[in-house]
C-alpha cells in the first residue's frame, strides 16, 4: 500500500495485519505456543517423575557418596555421627539428668539410640530439602526436568543414610537382649510411612526455601525445638506423668514421636505397647498421607517459578 505526500514523494506503508489487537494469551493459542517450562497437569507431572526414576537414584547416590569423599573414614560417618550424638545425649540425660527413669539399662540404651537414628532421618530429609532448590540453581536453570526430583533424591539419600545406620541399630539391641523376632517386621512399614512424611515435608520446605534462603539458618532451632518435644531422649509419659495428661497425649501424637515409637516398639523386647498412643498406625498413615500429599501438592503449584528472578 502507498501514499503520496504534499511534496510528491510516495512512501510505502505496510498493510494491517491479521493479529493487530490480539493479546499475548490470544496469539500463542493461534500459533500453538506454550509458556517455555510451564507447569504441567498433575498426571502429567507424576508421569515426568517416573520417566526420571533413574536420575532420582543415581543423584541420591551420587549425593551420598560425595557428602563424605573428602573425610578420612568417609561413609562410616554416616553411622559414626549419630552414634556420637547418641553417646552425648545417653551422657547428658541418662547419666546427669537420669531421664530413663522408668526404664532398665537394656531398654533406655537401644531406646536412646533408635530416637537419635530415627529422627536424624527426619531431621537431615527436612534440611536437605530447604536447599534443594536454592542450593542447586545451576542445575535447574541448565536442564528441564521435573523440579520434585531433587528434594525426592534427596529425602531418598537420607533413607539409605538410616538403612546404613539400622545396621548398627540392630546390633545394639541385640547386644541389649532385643532378639530378632516377628515384631521386628513392623520397622518396615513403620519406615515406609516415615519416608512418605518426610519427602512430603521436603517438598514443602523446598518451595519455601527456594524463595527464602534465610529459612535454613532458622531451620536447625525449630528442628532442635521438635526433637526435644518428640521424647528423643526421655519417654514423653513418664517425664510428664505429674502434669495435665493432654500435654502427654499431644506430644505422644505428633508425626516425629509417632514414628520413632513404632520403630522402638517392633525392634527392643522391653518396650511394650503401654507405650504407645492409642490408634498409633491410623495416625502413623495419616500423617504420611497428609503431609505427603500436601507437601507433593504445594511443590508442584510453583514447579515454573522454580530457578527464576
Amino acid at each position: 500500500m502507498s501514499d503520496t505526500t504534499q511534496d510528491g514523494a510516495i512512501t510505502m506503508t505496510a498493510p494491517p495485519s491479521a493479529d493487530e489487537g490480539l493479546s499475548s494469551a490470544e496469539l500463542a493459542a493461534k500459533y500453538g505456543l506454550a509458556v517455555s517450562g510451564a507447569r504441567p497437569g498433575l498426571v502429567a507431572y507424576i508421569q515426568q517423575l517416573w520417566g526420571r526414576r533413574h536420575f532420582i537414584l543415581a543423584f541420591s547416590q551420587a549425593k551420598l557418596t560425595a557428602q563424605y569423599s573428602q573425610a578420612k573414614l568417609g561413609q562410616l560417618w554416616q553411622v559414626v555421627t549419630p552414634l556420637l550424638n547418641a553417646a552425648v545425649y545417653y551422657f547428658i540425660f541418662g547419666l546427669i539428668l537420669n531421664s530413663g527413669r522408668g526404664m532398665d539399662k537394656e531398654v533406655f540404651i537401644p531406646f536412646l539410640v533408635t530416637g537419635v537414628f530415627v529422627f536424624t532421618f527426619t531431621q537431615s530429609s527436612v534440611m536437605a530439602g530447604v536447599r534443594a532448590i536454592s542450593g542447586n540453581l545451576g542445575l535447574v536453570r541448565a536442564l528441564h526436568f521435573p523440579r520434585a526430583s531433587l528434594p525426592i533424591s534427596l529425602a531418598l539419600q537420607q533413607l539409605q543414610q538410616l538403612l546404613f545406620s539400622m545396621v548398627v541399630l540392630v546390633l545394639i539391641a541385640v547386644g541389649f537382649g532385643s532378639y530378632p523376632s516377628l515384631s521386628w517386621l513392623l520397622i518396615l512399614p513403620a519406615l515406609v510411612f516415615q519416608f512418605v512424611f518426610n519427602t512430603g515435608l521436603a517438598l514443602a520446605m523446598a518451595r519455601l526455601g527456594s524463595k527464602t534462603p534465610d529459612l535454613a539458618q532458622l531451620m536447625p532451632f525449630i528442628m532442635r525445638t521438635w526433637m526435644y518435644a518428640s521424647g528423643v531422649m526421655f519417654s514423653i509419659p513418664v517425664m510428664l506423668k505429674d502434669h495435665p495428661a493432654w500435654i502427654a497425649d499431644v506430644l505422644q501424637l505428633n508425626p516425629a514421636a509417632i514414628y520413632m515409637d513404632l520403630i522402638r516398639f517392633g525392634l527392643i523386647d522391653g518396650y511394650g505397647s503401654e507405650n504407645l498412643p492409642p490408634h498409633v498406625w491410623a495416625f502413623a498413615l495419616g500423617w504420611a498421607l497428609l503431609v505427603g500429599v500436601f507437601g507433593f501438592v504445594y511443590f508442584w503449584k510453583a514447579e515454573e517459578r522454580y530457578g527464576r528472578g
